[in-house]
């Protein structure tokens, strides 16, 4: 079965969808995600749409499915380059997306998870990666 790369950059993890997205794709890019967002300890993960041309409700649901196990993991999750169709079949489907931020594209996507890097990296160690204050 064909996957979708991911790459690591710094803390964060790259998916660029350079193809159609079909259902079973879809669950395997999740499956490749997590497990990869665990291994590498990524705070940040930026997917890439330009690409696809139609997303429909069940795309949309793994989009949302990978931000809210990212939240889980102490990832954020950024979709870049979505197009006006696109934006407006979510927004049909009823689909909110939530927790995922968007941004036009990777240069802005990158930064946003960028700044919350180093928001993180200023607070110091033992306030984030879910680390409690008494």
């Amino acid at each position: 079965m064909e996957r979708i790369p991911i790459l690591k950059l710094g803390g964060a993890l790259i998916v660029t969808i350079q193809v159609d997205m079909h259902d079973r794709l879809a669950v395997a890019l999740e499956e490749d995600l997590t497990a990869m967002i665990a291994r590498t300890g990524a705070r940040g993960v930026l997917i890439e749409i330009s690409a696809l041309e139609i997303v429909d409700s069940f795309i949309g649901r793994m989009l949302d499915n990978i931000a809210a196990v990212s939240r889980v993991l102490d990832a954020e999750t950024v979709v870049v380059g979505m197009r006006p169709a696109v934006a407006i079949t979510l927004v049909e489907l009823g689909l909110t997306l939530t927790g995922i931020k968007t941004a036009l594209n990777v240069e802005r996507g990158m930064a946003m998870i960028r700044a919350r890097l180093d928001e993180e990296d200023a607070q110091g160690p033992g306030s984030a990666r879910g680390h409690d204050e008494d």
